[in-house]
């Protein structure tokens, strides 16, 4: 290829070199391939003092890229040292933090737990004792039967005694407990004296010496107070 001086402007097309019917190329716009305006020869599109040949290219000087790693190593130098290695103080004390918020959860639970443990006993027993008090007075019923045949030197009917044997065992499943016994220390907390029939010298303390009608209670909770009449011991 003929080394054309520098400066000098192209304007005129290049002579053909085989036909005069091969078509000259034509400069298109790069972004929509289409001829550019005003451009008749691709001559036109070279600006003046370009490079023009393969040497002019090699001596063109092509800036280096920037040290984009060399950039990134520096911007991870940077980073304080906090963010990349949390401090062993704060982690035991976020440590100690999540201990201490666990085992109070834990003793909320336990203590929820003993309460509705103690809760649902309470509602049980409120529930055998709303059915179990009105049977009391049939079980004093029974007993004043059983006293009265007694003391004509019998018992009750086997037909009655049966009944009267089947309730006792239903409602003591059910924990109704009787109690009060003769010759039992008077307790007010369980015992409504009637009343006092003088004294005695066998009694060290205050007795019960008759039973009017006995006790009932369910578990520590007394349905109704043993009615008794109590003897005092000799006053010195």
């Amino acid at each position: 290829m003929t080394e054309r001086p520098k400066g000098e402007r192209h304007d005129a097309a290049p002579p053909p070199t085989e036909s005069a019917d091969v078509e000259e190329p034509v400069a298109k716009n790069v972004a929509t391939d289409a001829p550019a305006e005003g451009v008749d020869n691709l001559d036109d599109v070279v600006e003046e003092g370009a490079p023009q040949e393969q040497g002019d290219l090699e001596d063109t000087q092509v800036p280096e890229a920037p040290e984009y790693a060399e950039e990134a190593g520096k911007a991870e130098d940077s980073v304080p040292e906090s963010e990349t290695a949390p401090d062993p103080v704060q982690l035991e004390r976020a440590l100690a933090e999540r201990t201490a918020d666990l085992q109070r959860l834990q003793a909320e639970y336990v203590n929820y737990k003993r309460r509705v443990e103690r809760d649902r006993e309470l509602i049980r027993e409120n529930a055998t004792y709303a059915a179990l008090s009105p049977i009391v007075e049939v079980l004093d019923t029974i007993d004043r039967a059983r006293d009265s045949a007694r003391s004509l030197g019998g018992e009750l009917e086997d037909g009655l005694r049966a009944v009267a044997e089947q309730l006792e065992r239903v409602v003591t499943n059910a924990g109704l407990v009787k109690y009060g016994e003769p010759g039992d220390a008077f307790d007010p907390r369980f015992h409504e004296a009637l009343s006092h029939i003088g004294e005695d010298p066998d009694v060290e303390v205050t007795t019960c010496k008759v039973i009017a009608k006995a006790g009932y209670r369910i578990g520590d909770r007394v349905v109704r107070a043993a009615q008794v009449l109590v003897v005092d011991p000799v006053s010195s």
